[in-house]
């Protein structure tokens, strides 16, 4: 504390003796500040939101982990958590899809493959909806455990699977709880993929080098994901509101003068209930009501990233 009241003093002194004049200080310092640049997307976007909606149901094992407690006895199937599971496909993601019509967005789906071959009807209204289809594995197997061929196979399976069922050429990758392995990114880069979803380091996507090629990072967040919160921490509709609300504000204040991304995220037996449906609504209004903000789907933040010359390199 003292030696903060001396650096006062000594300042005061010095601008008293008319070896730096205040005003000229205040004027350096908002010169300072004023000569950043605004930063725009390459689109002409201040900020730019992506919303996920995680489309999983019939992809998971046998007593997948659900909001029953975990004690149902060894060689039994838990059928109640099965019904939890199926909700996904019978109402979740079939409401979500109207409410993406309604606030006239398009968003990212990563879907198991497994899930799409057991609903391909579900699977091919999404596509057929304007979404986009990016792979998320074959299963709810751990792929960080195979071996390179392995996992090579359990990821194109994936992606042939909705190749066959809906007719899109899936570019983006998540893995399982994001745990890719060490070969995950060359593999991708080998089965023609543009962009992986399995960062969590920064707020922008960003390009790094595989196999000697660029290959975008379209990053993702466990802050407002509805897996993480609503399911892991039971939070509220209101808390789930008010802590992506929050990050939202955030951000946008940040977009001034730097790349944004926010986002945002949604599982189908989870981000499909009525309650979250009608929160994601109000919270996406809220949003489109900021000048400058645009929703777009994972894929053109990755062509974006891509074309724009500005865009960080790792």
């Amino acid at each position: 504390m003292s030696s903060r009241r001396n650096f006062i003093k000594q300042s005061s002194l010095i601008g008293l003796s008319g070896f730096i004049n205040p005003i000229d200080t205040m004027t350096n310092f908002t010169n300072t500040y004023q000569s950043k640049q605004p930063t725009k997307w390459a689109d002409g976007s201040k900020m730019v939101v992506s919303i996920s909606m995680q489309f999983e149901t019939g992809g998971q094992p046998d007593n997948a982990e659900s909001p029953f407690p975990q004690n149902i006895q060894q060689g039994y199937i838990d059928l109640p958590a099965a019904t939890w599971y199926q909700y996904g496909y019978k109402e979740g993601v079939p409401r979500m899809l109207d409410n993406w019509d309604k606030l006239g967005i398009k968003i990212t789906s990563h879907m198991v493959g497994t899930a799409v071959l057991k609903n391909p009807s579900l699977a091919k209204e999404i596509v057929d909806r304007g979404h986009e289809a990016a792979a998320h594995g074959m299963n709810w197997s751990t792929q960080y455990t195979m071996s390179y061929e392995e996992e090579k196979k359990f990821i194109k399976d994936g992606v042939d699977a909705i190749k066959q069922v809906t007719g899109f050429n899936a570019i983006g990758y998540n893995a399982n709880w994001l745990r890719r392995s060490e070969n995950t990114l060359n593999i991708l880069q080998e089965l023609g993929f543009k962009y992986h979803i399995d960062d969590l380091s920064r707020d922008e996507p960003f390009i790094v080098q595989v196999n000697n090629k660029d290959f975008v990072v379209v990053p993702y967040s466990l802050r407002c994901n509805d897996i993480l919160l609503i399911e892991g921490k039971n939070f509220s509709t209101d808390q789930f509101f008010n802590q992506v609300k929050s990050e939202f504000d955030q951000l946008y204040a940040e977009s001034e003068f730097k790349r944004r991304q926010m986002s945002v995220s949604f599982h189908d037996r989870i981000g499909g209930t009525p309650q979250m449906v009608k929160t994601a609504f109000d919270l996406i209004k809220y949003m489109q009501g900021h000048k400058g903000v645009s929703f777009k789907r994972k894929d053109e933040i990755a062509v974006l990233a891509l074309n724009d010359k500005t865009t960080i390199r790792e």
